[in-house]
Parts: structure tokens; C-alpha cells; sequence
């Protein structure tokens, strides 16, 4: 059972896994690549179950860790540090952000199988890539909820992406398993469940401004778990570099 969660990275989704996780009663360890020192806000804010250290340190804590980084920096998580642990990769490849990488382009790797190269030592699961941080957070509800959503896993080993699923349950989700890292793709953006499933239907007209108060501002639509399979069964593969992100998660 994941008492401590590891989180490499403290963005969006990083802040966003990390309230839900102290919500769930665990402790938490974040770190950024700017220094334990630039999370002092953030621990105060989660109070006494978090403190902020180096990835590094984060990746030893963490029964479970979080790599939640621009993928372009995914050769900077600390693959020794790492080594044997259950490693939620929740990065996705935006190429307007992180300029290209010829593999996605054409279509012979996932982004997760990139991170799993790179991360030889460690079980990768891709997760909490498909919903963005504000219904990450919002979203989340108790086992059983009616209106609880469920949010796609990918990996490799069977006893990993049960880790994880026991994680989602933990901070509110339901887990739907779409198959190994080679199949992570169906979760990716431009994929039917990428983001937009989680939104209601955008207003015509909003200015920009609009725009954003609207994201920030509206209730999230219940994804359940039949529904994510459906999406997910659905999806036609295509590069990733023709993939268009519609939200930046990251």
C-alpha cells in the first residue's frame, strides 16, 4: 500500500496530485528542478504530511513516484534513484513545447516507452495524462460516487498498473487499463478521451479572458469507467507529431 507518494515535478498536475494525495491521508514528497527552497509555499499550504526535497530524494521517498516534467527533460529523472520503483508518467509530448523527437514523429515509440528506455530499472505505468489540473483536482470523488470518473493506465507489468489503480482509488478515480506502454497512445492528445470528455462543451464567443475563467471556473462531466473504454477502443493511431495538444496540462 503507498503510504508516501514521490513527486518529480510540482507544476499543475504535480500540485493537483499532491493536495489530493494529502486529502487521502499520505504523506507526500515534492521536488522541482529549482531547488526544495521554491516549494515553501506550497508544503505550508499542504501542511505537516508534505515537505519538498531533491528529485533524487523524492524518487527514494516514494513508494509510488510521480514524474510529471516537460517530456523534454525526461532524461533528467534520476534513473538510479529510481531503480526498482513504480514510476506514474503522466508527460505528453507537446512538439510546439517540446520540440521534436524523431521517434513520436514517426510513429515508432510512445512517449512512454521513451521514459521506460530511459528508466531501464524502474516499472513505468503512463497515468493522469488524459485530464487536465483543474478536473484532476475537482473531479475526484469517493469509491462508489455516482458521479465518479475513471482515468485511463498503460504499462508493462501487471503488478505495477495494480499499484497504481489502487493509487486512483485512493485520491478518487476509477482505473480503466488500456494495455501496455506500446498501446499507451490511445491516451494521448488529439485521442478521443484526451481532456475534452472531462470538459462540458465550450460557449461560442468568449473572448480570451472568458476563456479562461470558463476553464478555471466550470464543473467537470463524469468519464466512468465503460465510457473510457469506449474512447479509448476508439482512438486511431496517428504520428504524435501531427497530434495538436487542445489544453496545456504540463
Amino acid at each position: 500500500m503507498t503510504k508516501t507518494l514521490g513527486l518529480i515535478g510540482a507544476g499543475n498536475i504535480g500540485s493537483a496530485l499532491a493536495r489530493l494525495a494529502v486529502a487521502a491521508g499520505l504523506d507526500v514528497v515534492l521536488s522541482n528542478s529549482r531547488g526544495p527552497e521554491t516549494l515553501a509555499d506550497l508544503v505550508a499550504e499542504l501542511g505537516p504530511r508534505a515537505r519538498a526535497a531533491t528529485p533524487a530524494e523524492a524518487a527514494q521517498a516514494g513508494d509510488l513516484v510521480v514524474a510529471t516534467v516537460p517530456l523534454n527533460t525526461y532524461t533528467q529523472l534520476p534513473a538510479v534513484a529510481l531503480a526498482g520503483k513504480t514510476v506514474i508518467d503522466t508527460m505528453n509530448y507537446y512538439p510546439e513545447r517540446d520540440d521534436r523527437i524523431a521517434e513520436l514523429d514517426a510513429g515508432e515509440q510512445t512517449s512512454s516507452a521513451l521514459v521506460q528506455r530511459h528508466l531501464a530499472d524502474s516499472r513505468v505505468v503512463k497515468g493522469f495524462n488524459s485530464i487536465d489540473f483543474v478536473r484532476l483536482f475537482t473531479a475526484a470523488r469517493p469509491a462508489g460516487a455516482a458521479d465518479r470518473s475513471a482515468l485511463p493506465v498503460a504499462g508493462d507489468d501487471t503488478a505495477a498498473k495494480a499499484q497504481v489503480a489502487e493509487l486512483l482509488d485512493a485520491l478518487g478515480y476509477d482505473a480503466v487499463d488500456i494495455g501496455t506502454l506500446a498501446d499507451s497512445w490511445r491516451s494521448e492528445p488529439g485521442t478521443p478521451v484526451y481532456v475534452q470528455p472531462y470538459l462540458p462543451a465550450q460557449p461560442d464567443g468568449l473572448t480570451q479572458e472568458e476563456m479562461g475563467r470558463w476553464f478555471f471556473e466550470v464543473p467537470g462531466v463524469p468519464v466512468p469507467a465503460d465510457k473510457v473504454r469506449e474512447l479509448t477502443d476508439s482512438a486511431v493511431r496517428r504520428s504524435a507529431g501531427d497530434a495538436r495538444a487542445t489544453l496545456s496540462r504540463d
